[in-house]
Parts: structure tokens; sequence; C-alpha cells
């Protein structure tokens, strides 16, 4: 982790690249839309030739759908155009190739920011996260409910469809007119789109082919969601000694990735630039990090190292990092059942 000093002029440092560039933005979604269409066209047409290469090229495709996502997710900060128009348009269009309703992720996201890491704060755009404490006091019920959560086949198997065909379909409780409305008109958008599609080519062959690519691309946002705030070295403070800056560079991860799926995740690998500065668009996240020396010691973890992270079920506070259940068996003992000496001096306390 790094250390405190400096840590207020980090903003400034990356604020060159806060700018975006109207022909980097249009490049990139030429680069990322006009691919995405093709390949779905491909693994459409593919079907008559062998069911095994329309699921090939449907990851590929999922991975254009990631891209898709890294540019609505720019929107949504403001940062893929200067023209705020502009952005909401890109964003409500591609949010509906998403499946994410632009203006309730963006407002939901916008709190994620505001209380990453802070253990006062949580709930709203995150990951459900108890500490050791928190678990030990916790009903049967609630430890089962949270132990199936953190489950890998239920976080990434059933996740996609729980997020983003079910949750993502209603307006959160206490939304603004605006947002509601977004809500509805992407539903509406997305209905009409796979309506359209399936009058097309019919409806079998328009499950065959985006069944796949839907679960693959949802399962590969929520591991990079997941990953790149879950790792054991990670941070988490109380409201009154959480910092805006460490949680940024200190509880979010630099994903080294190869070129290749770094280009194709949009650079959000470079997550904790992206947390320190999210005016900074995906195409100069890589620059500011290698711009900013101080930001070369987040923490960095690779494809191997981030599996890892799967075993991570809870935020030890004692210790500052994650752990895992079978990790703190003999601690949760202690504190579910105190020794016997504290037991027995009880009643005499209470009779005092």
């Amino acid at each position: 982790m790094m250390t405190e000093p400096k840590h207020a002029q980090l903003k400034k440092t990356v604020a060159p690249f806060e700018k975006s560039d109207l022909k980097s933005s249009i490049r990139q979604l030429i680069n990322t839309l006009a691919p995405l269409v093709l390949l779905w066209c491909a693994a459409y047409y593919s079907l008559s030739v062998s069911y095994w290469l329309t699921l090939a090229i449907g990851i590929v495709t999922s991975g254009f759908v990631i891209r898709t996502f890294i540019i609505f997710h720019d929107c949504c900060h403001g940062s893929f155009f200067n023209n705020k128009k502009a952005n909401d348009i890109v964003g409500t269009i591609t949010g509906v190739l998403t499946l994410v309703p632009y203006q309730q992720w963006k407002n939901s996201h916008a709190i994620h920011h505001a209380t990453s890491s802070n253990l006062d704060k949580r709930g709203v755009g995150d990951l459900w996260i108890l500490t050791v404490e928190e678990y030990a006091a916790a009903s049967f019920f609630r430890r089962m409910a949270y132990r199936m959560y953190r489950h890998p086949l239920v976080m990434f198997g059933l996740g996609p469809i729980g997020v983003f065909m079910i949750q993502y379909r209603f307006n959160r409780k206490g939304a603004r007119r605006k947002e509601k409305r977004n809500t509805h008109l992407t539903n509406f958008l997305i209905v009409a789109l796979y309506a359209l599609l399936c009058w097309a080519i019919g409806w079998q062959a328009f499950i065959m082919v985006q069944g796949p690519i839907f679960f693959v691309s949802g399962l590969l946002g929520i591991w990079l969601f997941y990953v790149q705030h879950q790792f054991e070295d990670s941070y988490f403070e109380n409201e009154d000694e959480w910092s805006y800056v460490k949680a940024a560079v200190d509880g979010s991860s630099y994903y080294k990735l190869p070129k290749v799926l770094q280009w194709i995740t949009g650079n959000i690998g470079f997550h904790h630039v992206h947390h320190l500065s999210p005016k900074v668009p995906n195409y100069f996240l890589e620059q500011a990090h290698n711009a900013t020396p101080p930001l070369h010691k987040a923490t960095t973890i690779n494809i191997k190292e981030s599996l890892e992270s799967l075993q991570f079920r809870l935020w030890d506070e004692q210790n500052k990092k994650f752990v895992s259940f079978r990790g703190i068996k003999q601690r949760l003992r202690k504190i579910e059942k105190p020794p016997e000496k504290l037991k027995a001096a009880r009643p005499s306390l209470q009779g005092e």
C-alpha cells in the first residue's frame, strides 16, 4: 500500500488527462460497435456450420460487449464526451446493448465512487461484504444467505441473470422521475430490439446466439468489478478514518492484463487511476498511470493472482485484509464462545 505523503497531490498530477478527446472517442465507438455487430452476425450465420463455432465467435463477441460497457461507463462519468447531451445519448444506447439503464447505473455508480471502501456506507453500487465480527454476530439464515451470495457459482453463475436481466429492469427505491423514465425507455428499447431480432432470424436462433454472449459478458463484467476491489490487502475503513484518495489507490487494484485483454476491457484494469479520477477517459488511463510514479505502488495483480481472490469472503478489520471462511474458523469460535472464565464472571458482575 502507498504511504500517506503526496496522496493529496495525486489528483492534481492526473488532472491533465481528465479531458476527453473527440477523435479518440469516435474512433473507439467505431472499433467497438462495428465489430460487435459484425461478430453477432457471424455468430448467427455460423449456426449452419457448427454450434461450437457459434460459441467460439460468441465468446469473442462478449469481449466487445464488455468494451461497449466501458464506453457506457465513461458516459456515466461524463468523461467520454465533453458534451453532456452526447454522453447521455450514447450512454443510453450502449446501455440498451449491455442491458443496463443509464441513469439508474449512473447514480448508483456515483455513490459507489463516493463511498468505496467506507465500512459505514456500504450497500449502494457495490458487492455485499461482511466483516469477520459482523459475520460472527449474524443469525444462521443471514450467514447462509451470505455464504450463498459469495459462492462463485452463485455470484458468477446466477449473478448475470439476477443483475442484468432482473435487477436492472426495475427502478430503485427513491429514484427520481428522470431516472425512472430512463429505465422504462431502456426496457422498451431492449424489448423492441430483441423482438425485431426474433422476427428477423427466429426466436430459437436468437437465443442460441444471444444466450452465450449475454452470459459470458455478464460473467466477465461481474468478475472485473469483483476482482478489482476484492484482493487480499485491500483498503476498508470506518467513516472517521476513511480517505477518498487512499480508497481509490489502495482499495482498487491495477489488474495487469495481456495487451489484447487490456484493449478489449478498455483499460479498466487501471482501476486505481479510474477511482482516483473518474473524469479520465478509459483511453487515457494507462498514460495517466505511467505519468504518475506514486501510482506505480498500487497493488498489482495478474490473472493467476486474481483467481486467488475467489477464496476471499470476509473483511478482517483486525488484520486489515480479506480472509476465507476456512482461515478464520478458530477465531470465529472464540468470538462466538467467550472463554469459560469470562462466562463464569458474568453472573457476579450482573449481581453487582
